[in-house]
């Protein structure tokens, strides 16, 4: 298992190509703030993708979290710069709801969302199967590979798919 997820990768142009926003260091801060707060979450997505099986591309950061911590979790982010909030994102009823904000890099005007997943009674069982790594000199908590499974099954986009076929390879080969 990785101990550390995987940012975007800089383009063959060189570090002046790089985005402002930084995946890494917006995870990073974006954690330290949840644990400070107190705020249980389990990273999820092409992050956790990352942590379990392979590193691949994202543009965003993924965590579950509990219905009742959004409103501090949206705090939390707003004071750092994700005041773009979309309204609520049901994909399956009573299934999966996602909370989107977003952060604007200052010189391109790109975003970096946020997607927040609740915890539904669906998602229970992943919710209680997260993970906790060795990371920056804590802990992060992240989604099993099973549950990643699980939520990605949930979707099964074309990227859904691919991701899942890697996860279950990395099954494997434990």
């Amino acid at each position: 298992m990785r101990a550390e997820p995987v940012g975007l990768a800089c383009p063959a142009a060189g570090l002046d190509a790089c985005p402002v926003l930084d995946l890494f260091d917006e995870l990073r801060a974006l954690v330290m703030a949840l644990d400070e707060a107190g705020i249980p979450y389990a990273v999820c997505g092409g992050l956790a993708v990352a942590i379990h099986a392979r590193p691949r591309a994202t543009v965003d950061i993924d965590l579950l979290l509990l219905a009742e911590d959004v409103d501090r979790v949206r705090s939390l982010a707003n004071e750092r710069g994700y005041r773009i909030e979309s309204g609520p994102l049901v994909i399956r009823k009573d299934i999966v709801e996602i909370h989107r904000f977003s952060k604007p890099d200052p010189e391109t005007g790109d975003l970096l969302s946020l997607d927040l997943l609740l915890v539904t009674p669906a998602l229970q069982e992943i919710w209680r199967g997260r993970e906790g790594i060795a990371w920056e000199g804590g802990t992060l908590s992240v989604v099993s590979r099973a549950g990643l499974i699980a939520l990605k099954r949930l979707r099964s986009s074309g990227q859904d798919l691919d991701d899942i076929l890697a996860l279950e390879a990395g099954d494997d080969e434990a």
